[in-house]
């Protein structure tokens, strides 16, 4: 099973939107803040090749000269998902032989950036997560409904609650 960044980045925010996500249950195209985000995304570093996609697994915003990779957000909102997105880039890169030395999330809106390091603790953890997100992934049913703040600005808010 190949787990994706995207797989990555929602085992940091609900378990249940990663198990939709790996049934292929996709709604995130007609939600208002992805639209939002994929036009920050046109319109941002438009001087840059962007959308690199590695082994058919992940795809990175971009990389400057392969020593740093980006990841661009529209805001610091769900900062840690978008951190430990971008640390399981540098070590996916990492396994497949590429040697990237950091990663940068870029919020261009916020005219704001912040360095993203693979840290020797971080890979164990990593290798965890992955185990997990196999296992939740493996899952007959959703886990249960977090109700989280969150929860209300998300893609699958009907789904899970009406």
């Amino acid at each position: 099973m190949k787990i994706t960044g995207i797989m990555f980045y929602y085992y940091f925010i609900c378990h249940r939107k990663l198990w939709y996500f790996s049934k292929n249950i996709e709604l995130e195209s007609e939600n208002e803040n992805v639209q939002l985000g994929k036009l920050l995304d046109q319109k941002s570093y438009s001087r840059e090749k962007k959308h690199i996609m590695i082994d058919e697994t992940i795809n990175i915003d971009f990389i400057k000269d392969w020593k740093v990779l980006h990841e661009v957000k529209k805001s610091r909102s769900i900062e840690e998902a978008s951190i430990w997105q971008v640390k399981y880039y540098l070590y996916f890169l990492k396994k497949c032989g590429i040697k990237v030395e950091s990663g940068i999330l870029d919020f261009p809106k916020l005219r704001e950036r912040k360095e993203v390091f693979l840290g020797v603790d971080d890979i164990s953890k990593i290798e965890k997560i992955l185990l997990e997100i196999r296992d939740i992934c493996s899952l007959e049913k959703p886990p249960i409904i977090i109700k989280n703040k969150i929860c209300k600005m998300c893609a699958y808010y009907e789904f899970c609650y009406i």
